[in-house]
């Protein structure tokens, strides 16, 4: 069973990922299986950015000997951390907020540069201590599938309803997943929606939406898997965060890994943001 939590709510998120180190997020169970989802076809594109872009916010930067390098994925939370990424050219930790221990150095930047697809050419590097963070827009929790949930039995909406009725819903038929977000258990299911309340309505009297999804967690699963095999390296993590979808984080996209995963998959089923952007 899959639950997922808003930001405010329990920490039951249990999400797909793949990522590039230890730190990572959960691997994708490989004997999931789904038949609802086609095979990737066509090679995924590999775009080079043409001008000068920017990190999306600040990236750890570590040099553990061999040169610096910009950690775009996971980081793994060491002493010193261990990550890695594209080889950084013309940059310099300076004078604020680098760290060393056992002969390796770190630091957060917000970077700008030029990048030939391996190696990122530095131009601008802001220190972690000089960032202005507000401008990073602050992230939100799941939302309830429903505006309009209902209270049948406050008498029966105990922690221990709660455990039977995330049971029984992993039972359903056409189970999707579930998550818990402003006291409202949230189901989805690919087939009958009605049948489904009404089961749960059996151990749930608190506040409850029912939904319906096109893709199970199985699906999801092995969209995940083939979404791996044909990025390769340029993915970054991939999991899901929201029924229905999986996000996917590359090193850059210009709107081609987007159209390609558009027709592979159909489009919004994966929905992929870039970890490097335009300056301009």
């Amino acid at each position: 069973m899959r639950i997922f939590a808003a930001a405010a709510a329990l920490s039951l998120l249990g999400a797909l990922a793949a990522c590039s180190t230890e730190e990572g997020m959960r691997a994708v169970d490989d004997s999931a299986a789904g038949d609802a989802t086609p095979d990737a076809s066509g090679e995924a594109p590999r775009p080079v950015p043409d001008g000068e872009v920017r990190t999306a916010g600040l990236v750890t930067v570590l040099d553990n000997g061999s040169g610096p390098q910009m950690c775009l994925g996971a980081v793994a939370e060491s002493y010193p951390p261990q990550c890695g990424g594209p080889e950084l050219v013309d940059f310099d930790f300076g004078d604020v907020g680098a760290e060393e221990s056992g002969g390796t150095t770190w630091g957060q930047y917000a970077l700008t540069g030029t990048f030939d697809g391996e190696a990122f050419t530095v131009t601008d590097a802001i220190p972690a201590a000089l960032y202005d963070t507000m401008q990073e827009p602050a992230a939100g929790g799941l939302e309830p599938a429903c505006d309009d949930a209902e209270t049948t039995d406050p008498q029966n909406a105990t922690p221990e309803d709660m455990d039977a009725t995330l049971a029984a819903a992993s039972a359903l038929p056409g189970y999707a997943t579930a998550w818990l977000s402003k006291g409202t258990i949230s189901v989805a299911v690919t087939e009958d929606p009605e049948g489904a309340e009404a089961e749960l309505r059996r151990t749930w009297g608190g506040l409850l939406c029912v939904t319906t999804v096109e893709k199970t967690d199985a699906d999801l699963n092995t969209v995940n898997q083939e979404l791996q095999a044909a990025l390769g390296d340029q993915l970054l993590t991939s999991g899901s965060t929201r029924p229905d979808s999986l996000d996917a984080q590359v090193v850059f996209d210009d709107g081609s890994i987007q159209e390609w995963a558009d027709a592979t998959w159909g489009d919004g089923l994966v929905v992929v943001t870039s970890a490097l952007e335009p300056a301009a």
